[in-house]
């Protein structure tokens, strides 16, 4: 097997991303990442060691981000073909961060304690550690990116309840940590095994279920029109979105509720003060509120998603944003929410002076970049307690979806994941739910096409809509969790079991000489 490395580990790549959504098979990628293990432990040199990693992430994050092709499907401006290339040139980029990792673990075998032609466990507990800091790594550089970071793949088992303490990076290594203990027993060193097996199991006693709503819990209703990105150039289109969202609320009823839109659906401006009337030409924002409004209850509020608009002392618009308003029956807007973290290439074209002359432009329709709003922000929702938002991407940064000043009591994720094939949605969907066991809180996701849920506070799905179909689900309010340890130190809590792996990594090999 050694006399074709390189291959070797672009096949581990390419087959390691059918243990996330929607394959779930996470034993496979354990098996993928014990042997890549092995395979880094024995190349001979520091620039065999990267280039292994790196070759495996190549294959890894292709497969993974398979997703993003189906994106320039939607739009005329660039041919289509050119999302295979944006794909891989973006899996080039993210398999830096795996060879950075194993790169380090294969310099600390090397340079602390006596050298072995065996991986012990002092090597694993390093890749471990690295890897913990280079997925925050990747989920920070360049705006950052840290879609499926390897600890999603524990969503299938109890363990993932451990991201509540030590959040999704530290699954991470968690992982790899768990296939060197596999790769560790094929040499025939089976404590580490045992070990991390009666780890496994002393999971299943941790709790997986949130806690009931109150008897007397407002309701949240959750609507999805499936309406997919082939239509959104119709000139009907914005007003045909808001009949089905309109009729997919349902009526009002003796109990509050919350009702959710999905992202960008409303293609009406929704503010009345902006300085030139030209952008009012689909209808006066006034008529549009009441129109909404009308299908509210007394006590309803519905949570809408459309764009903002923004402008400088002349008046001169100087960009959009990509928002989120609460709605009363009586028409009138709550505080607005812009979405913070925006897509580069999707809602903003970085370096556009340079780029727009290629022939290069953003994915998302419109000539003005969106701008970025101030970060995560907790709404006050009348009767409902308070809610936080995150738009569409913005749920995958872990430790950075809530304000922890103004703690919300759940979390609302409008999405489009109507670009983004078969394989976005389920991916999405489930780092939404590492979301709420990091946080202990409910998190409702509302999308165009699919996939929509209710999401209580221990990251269990209560109901969904699927893929490509029009519903709406409607339950009681999920309650949250009290803070978790997550919640309170954010990602210094990764940083602290990387920490502890390092030092025992260390020890481990000193014991050795």
């Amino acid at each position: 097997m050694l006399r074709r490395p390189l291959l070797v580990a672009l096949a581990l790549g390419l087959l390691s991303p059918t243990g996330f959504a929607p394959l779930n098979l996470w034993l496979v990628t354990l098996g993928c990442v014990a042997v890549l293990l092995w395979l880094v432990h024995a190349a001979p040199t520091l620039k065999a060691a990267l280039l292994r990693g790196w070759v495996f992430g190549v294959g890894h994050f292709t497969v993974g981000n398979n997703w993003i092709q189906h994106a320039f499907d939607y739009q005329d401006r660039m041919p289509p073909v050119l999302g295979y290339f944006a794909v891989v040139a973006l899996a080039l980029y993210l398999a830096v961060f795996p060879a950075l990792a194993l790169g380090l673990a294969w310099r600390f075998s090397r340079a602390v304690g006596p050298r072995s032609d065996r991986p012990d466990l002092g090597f694993v507990l390093a890749a471990a550690a690295a890897w913990i800091v280079s997925e925050w790594l990747r989920g920070r550089l360049f705006t950052g990116y840290p879609w499926n970071p390897l600890g999603v793949l524990w969503l299938p088992t109890p363990f993932a309840q451990s991201a509540a303490w030590i959040g999704t990076y530290a699954l991470s290594g968690m992982a790899v940590l768990a296939a060197g203990t596999v790769m560790l027993a094929a040499t025939r060193r089976f404590v580490p095994l045992g070990v991390a097996v009666a780890v496994f199991a002393a999971t299943f006693l941790l709790p997986s279920r949130g806690p009931e709503p109150a008897a007397d819990a407002p309701h949240v209703r959750v609507v999805q029109p499936n309406l997919g990105q082939e239509n959104v150039d119709d000139p009907d289109y914005p007003d045909r979105a808001i009949e089905q969202l309109m009729a997919g609320s349902g009526q009002p009823g003796t109990v509050p509720r919350l009702i959710v839109w999905p992202e960008g659906m409303v293609n009406h401006y929704v503010e009345d003060d902006y300085p030139d009337p030209r952008f009012y030409r689909r209808g006066d924002p006034r008529w549009l509120r009441g129109r909404i409004a009308g299908i509210l209850g007394p006590r309803d509020i519905a949570l809408i998603s459309g764009n903002a608009l923004f402008f400088d002392a002349s008046g001169t618009l100087t960009g959009a944003g990509n928002s989120v308003w609460p709605l009363e029956a009586s028409g009138m807007l709550g505080q607005r929410y812009d979405k913070a973290h925006l897509v580069p290439y999707g809602e903003y074209l970085p370096m556009r002076g340079l780029l727009e002359p290629l022939g290069l432009s953003r994915l998302v329709m419109g000539d003005v970049d969106f701008v970025s709003g101030p970060g995560p922000k907790t709404l006050a929702v009348p009767g409902f307690g308070k809610v936080g938002v995150q738009v569409c991407y913005e749920i995958i940064f872990s430790g950075q979806v809530v304000d922890p000043k103004n703690r919300p009591d759940l979390i609302f994720n409008p999405s489009n994941d109507a670009w983004f094939g078969t394989w976005g949605p389920p991916e999405h969907l489930a780092q939404a739910r590492l979301r709420a066991i990091e946080e202990g809180l409910p998190v409702l996701r509302s999308t165009p096409t699919g996939i929509s849920a209710v999401i209580d506070a221990r990251g269990r799905i209560l109901a969904s809509v699927p893929a490509s179909h029009r519903g709406a689900i409607e339950s009681p309010m999920p309650r949250p969790l009290p803070p978790t340890l997550f919640s309170r130190l954010g990602n210094w809590a990764a940083f602290l079991v990387a920490a502890a792996m390092l030092l025992l990594a260390v020890a481990f090999r000193r014991r050795a000489s």
